[in-house]
C-alpha cells in the first residue's frame, strides 16, 4: 500500500487514536484481517465475527509487528477506533484508489467464470506493468478494499472481481475504485434465491457497466442476451466477445482434446492467432475470450494474448483443478462452489474427459435457490443419473430431491449421457454420506486404476477435504 501514517490513516476513516498510538508512526501494508498474516508494518484490522472476535487478537497482531489495529471499540494495543471497521476499511481504500490515477482499474463480474477470467487477464495485464489482483475470490466489501490497497505508486493495473449478493452491492465496490474497463461474463442462477429471478442478477450484475465513464469501455458477451442488452446502461464504448459473428473479439474454429482442454482461433478486428488452453472445460474458452477482448482494448498484440492465454495454468485454488493419481485414477476437484451452470459444465468436462472411462461423481444439494430450489436439485439429480456414472455420492443436508432426481434417471438407462458414453448407466449406486469425508471414504471403495472422479458442491460443503482425501491428504 501507499504508505500512511496513523494520524491521516485516522482522518482519513473518521476514526480516533487509542491506546498511546503514535500519530507518526507509518503504515506501509499489508492491510490484513487475520493476526496470522500480519508483517512488519501492517495494519490490522479486527472484525467481529459469530464464532471469532479479532478485537482478542490486537495485542497478539502488535506483537507480531502491526503499526496499530483498525478496531470499533478499544483494545489493549495502539489502534484507530472507528464506529464501524468495514465503512473504514472501504474508506481507506477509496482514498488509496484515488491516490493513484495512473492505475487502470478493471472490473470483472459475472454469474461464473468471475475468478478465472481475473485470473486470466491479472496475467495478460501483467505483460504490460505492474498489476495487482485477489488471490482466489476476495470479491466482496472485505476481500474488494483487502486487495485495493496493495496497491501502491508502482500499480499501473487494479484486475478485480467484483461479486453481488443483492442489488446495489456492485455500484458500493465500483465506488470503492472506479473501474474504467468493466468485464461481463454472463448471467446465471448463482444466487438465485436471494434475487429472485436473472432479470434481478442481470440488474445487478450491469451496476459495474453503469459505473463505467465515458472514455471507458464495456466488455460484453454477446452469447448472452442479458449480458448483451447491458450496452444500453452505459455511455462508454462497448466491446462483444463471444462466438456470435457480430462479436468483434470471437473464437472462431473451437476444438476440444480428449482431456476437455479447448482450442480455437482467435480473431479480433487487427488480425487472429491460435490459442490452445491448459484449462479445462467449455467455460475455459469463454473466460479466456473475456479476458482477450479486454487486454485488446488495452493495447496488447493478438499474438501475445494468444500465447500467454495457451500457456496459463490454474492460480486459484479447487476450480476445475486436474490431478492424476499414481494409480491411474484423475481427480477433478471444482469444489469451489456450484450453481446449476456451474454444474452443467463441470458434468460435461467429466463426460469428456472420462470418455472411455469408469466415471463417479461426489455432489451436495445447491444453495441459495429459493422457491426453485426443489426442482433445481431434482434436475442436478438428473443430469447426474443420466451422466453415465459408474457411481454417484451426494453429500451433505437437504438431499432428497437430489437423490430422487438421480434415482429417476438412473431407473432409465435409454436416456443417454451428456456425451452419448453409455457405459456407467444401468445398476450406478446411489450413496448419501453425511460430509465430505464421508464422501471420500465411500467413492475410495469403488475407485480402481483408470477411474476418473468429478468433485463439485457448494461452498458450505467443503468438498475440496474430499478431493485431498482422494489425493492422499495433499492440499493442492
Amino acid at each position: 500500500m501507499i504508505p500512511l501514517p496513523l494520524a491521516r490513516i485516522a482522518e482519513i476513516t473518521s476514526g480516533a487514536l487509542s491506546g498511546m498510538a503514535d500519530p507518526r508512526a507509518v503504515v506501509r501494508g499489508p492491510v490484513v484481517i487475520d493476526s496470522r498474516d500480519v508483517r512488519p508494518g501492517s495494519l490490522f484490522v479486527a472484525f467481529r465475527g459469530a464464532r471469532v472476535d479479532g478485537h482478542d487478537y490486537a495485542a497478539q497482531a502488535v506483537r507480531a509487528g502491526a503499526v496499530a489495529v483498525l478496531a470499533s471499540r478499544a483494545v489493549d494495543a495502539p489502534a484507530v477506533v472507528v464506529p464501524d471497521t468495514a465503512a473504514a476499511l472501504a474508506a481507506l481504500a477509496t482514498a488509496q484508489s484515488a491516490a493513484l490515477p495512473g492505475a487502470t482499474v478493471i472490473g470483472v463480474t459475472g454469474s461464473a467464470g468471475k475468478t478465472t477470467t481475473k485470473d486470466l487477464l491479472a496475467r495478460l495485464t501483467a505483460r504490460m506493468g505492474a498489476t495487482i489482483a485477489p488471490v482466489g475470490s476476495f470479491n466482496n466489501e472485505i476481500g474488494h478494499p483487502l486487495t485495493v490497497l496493495r496497491a501502491d505508486h508502482e500499480t499501473r493495473f487494479m484486475v478485480l472481481e467484483l461479486s453481488a449478493r443483492n442489488i446495489g452491492h456492485i455500484r458500493a465496490l465500483t465506488r470503492i475504485a472506479p473501474p474504467r474497463i468493466g468485464v461481463v461474463l454472463n448471467v446465471g442462477t448463482a444466487h438465485l434465491g436471494v434475487f429472485g429471478g436473472k432479470e434481478a442478477i442481470a440488474k445487478a450484475k450491469g451496476e459495474l457497466v453503469e459505473a463505467l465513464p465515458r472514455d471507458g469501455v464495456a466488455v460484453l458477451n454477446a452469447d448472452d442476451p442479458l449480458v448483451r442488452e447491458m450496452a444500453a446502461r452505459t455511455e462508454a464504448r462497448v466491446t462483444l466477445f463471444g462466438r456470435a459473428p457480430e462479436a468483434a473479439i470471437r473464437a472462431e474454429d473451437v476444438t476440444f482434446d480428449e482431456r476437455g482442454r479447448g482450442s480455437y482461433t482467435l480473431t479480433t478486428p487487427s488480425g487472429s492467432a491460435r490459442v490452445s488452453l491448459l484449462l479445462y472445460g467449455e467455460p475455459a474458452v469463454e473466460n479466456s475470450l473475456a479476458a482477450a477482448a479486454a487486454a485488446y482494448e488495452l493495447g496488447l498484440p493478438v499474438a501475445t494474448i494468444a500465447a500467454e492465454l495457451s500457456e496459463a495454468t490454474p492460480r486459484s485454488r479447487w476450480r476445475m483443478e486436474v490431478t492424476d493419481r499414481p494409480d491411474g485414477v484423475t481427480v477433478i476437484n471444482d469444489a469451489y462452489n456450484a450453481n446449476p451452470d456451474s454444474m452443467r459444465a463441470a458434468f460435461a468436462a467429466l463426460g469428456s474427459l472420462g470418455r472411455g472411462r469408469r466415471r463417479f461423481a461426489v455432489i451436495a444439494a445447491l444453495r441459495e435457490l429459493g422457491e426453485d430450489s426443489t426442482q433445481l436439485n431434482t434436475d442436478l439429480g438428473r443430469l447426474a443419473g443420466g451422466a453415465g456414472l459408474s457411481g454417484l455420492v451426494v453429500a451433505g443436508p437437504e438431499a432428497d430431491p437430489v437423490l430422487a432426481g438421480a434415482s429417476a434417471a438412473a431407473a432409465h438407462p435409454g436416456d443417454m449421457s451428456p456425451t452419448g458414453d453409455m457405459s456407467g448407466t444401468g445398476e450406478m449406486p446411489i450413496v448419501h454420506v453425511p460430509d465430505a469425508e464421508a464422501a471420500a471414504a465411500q467413492v475410495s471403495r469403488w475407485l480402481r486404476p483408470g477411474d476418473v472422479v468429478l468433485v463439485k458442491g457448494p461452498r458450505a460443503m467443503s468438498l475440496e477435504r474430499t478431493a485431498e482425501l482422494l489425493l492422499g491428504g495433499a492440499t493442492q
